[in-house]
Order: structure tokens, then sequence, then C-alpha cells
């Protein structure tokens, strides 16, 4: 028996919640709506959830703060933001917080499923149809894609999807050097401004995560991209 990915939506707009339940209810999810940031954390707190689909502006609690108690709870699990605004401070919020992708309304129900199938197939849950299980080991450091973990002597660190997603492209890449536009199209789909913007915040995130391990660098290839590289 297939097992249907699960989704946690919150929505305050009764029209359009609707809509998306019934829309990806049809397209093989199992989704959870709930109308405001309380009911949704509440939700979350009580049940296990393949992704999230956020509305930023809502009632009793708004999307970044719902999506700020969700992360407290789990680094990896995937967010969509919705939001009516297309201001640039609530897209950086959003990239902060550790969103996956955002839409602003109105959107199209068939972009909204190509992004969360996108989404799926790079962190290697359910909505994929198979999972693969990737490991490697950088220096001194344990790298598990499958299961968005970074382990190193000291400590381990459970990697957000982007996180895991750009390592696993420099682990696949090591000592080569991966085009940033190529990274952007890869993971983000896009290679807009905001999204380059995103990249940087990552890769300084991983910078900071391999330190432990001098021989670990993640360098800026000028006018091209990055590499991972292993010192001897």
């Amino acid at each position: 028996m297939e097992v249907k990915p699960k989704l946690l939506i919150v929505e305050d707009d009764p029209n359009l919640g609707q809509i998306l339940r019934e829309y990806l209810e049809v397209k093989g999810y199992e989704p959870t709506l709930c109308t405001d940031g309380e009911a949704g954390f509440t939700t979350f707190a009580r049940n296990s959830f393949d992704m999230c689909i956020l509305d930023v502006m809502m009632p009793k609690k708004d999307g970044f703060t719902l999506a700020r108690e969700i992360r407290e709870k789990s680094k990896t699990i995937p967010i969509i933001f919705l939001t009516a605004k297309s201001m640039k401070d609530d897209t950086i919020e959003g990239l902060k917080i550790g969103a996956d992708d955002y839409l602003t309304k109105p959107f199209s129900m068939e972009e909204l499923l190509l992004r969360m199938k996108a989404i799926f197939r790079r962190t290697h849950v359910h909505g994929n149809g198979e999972e693969t299980n990737l490991q490697f080991e950088i220096g001194s450091l344990y790298f598990d894609a499958h299961l968005n973990l970074l382990k190193s002597p000291s400590q381990e660190i459970k990697l957000t999807s982007k996180e895991n997603a750009l390592l696993l492209l420099f682990c696949q890449n090591l000592n080569k050097t991966v085009d940033r536009a190529e990274a952007l199209m890869k993971i983000w789909h896009d290679d807009s401004y905001f999204n380059a913007r995103s990249m940087d915040v990552y890769i300084a995130k991983l910078r900071k995560y391999l330190k432990e391990d001098e021989r670990l660098k993640i360098l800026t290839v000028h006018g091209q991209g990055f590499k991972l590289v292993e010192l001897k």
C-alpha cells in the first residue's frame, strides 16, 4: 500500500484553504488544513508531517512565528510560505527562518505542485517515490544526505533541506567547481538575485559547520561558483 505524503496546510482564507486541500488530496497527498497559526502549531505538535505550507498573514499567530516554532521541533521538515506580499523584507525573513520556498499570491496550483515535488526530490522523503542512501566521509566528518545529518567528533547537526541539498551537491563534486547558476537552478529552480543572496547565506552556514575540520574549505571561485576542497 502506497504511503501518501502528509501535508500541514495553514491558511486563514477558507476558500483558498479548501481549494488547496482538495487539489492536493486529488494529487495523492494527505493534507490537513488549519485556519490560524495557533491551531497549526497544535496540530503539528500532535502529528507527523512531511511538509508544511504556511500562509504568512494569519490571525492569532503569523506564519513566520509559526515557522520558528516548527523549526524548534524539526530542523529538516520542508516549509513553503504563501504570501500576498512581494516585499523583499518578507522574502528575506522567510529565508532566514529556513523556508525552502515561497509563493506570492495569486499562484497556480500546478506551480505549487511542481515546487513541492522538487523539494521532495532533493530532501529524499516520501514525495519522490523512492529513497536514496547517500553517505560521505569528508575529512573527520560524516555526512548522511538521507538523514540530513552532519556528524563531527564533537557534535551532530541536523541540516535544513537546503543546507542538505547544497552540501550533497558539493560532496558529489568534491574538489570540483560547482557553477553558481547551476546550483541555483538545481536547488532553487531560479537564479534570481534574491535566491543568489539566499544561497550565500546557506553557504556561510555550511562553512561554519565544516570549520571544525581545518582541512575542509568551501572556496569561492570568482566568476564561476564554489568548490568544496579537502586539503591534505
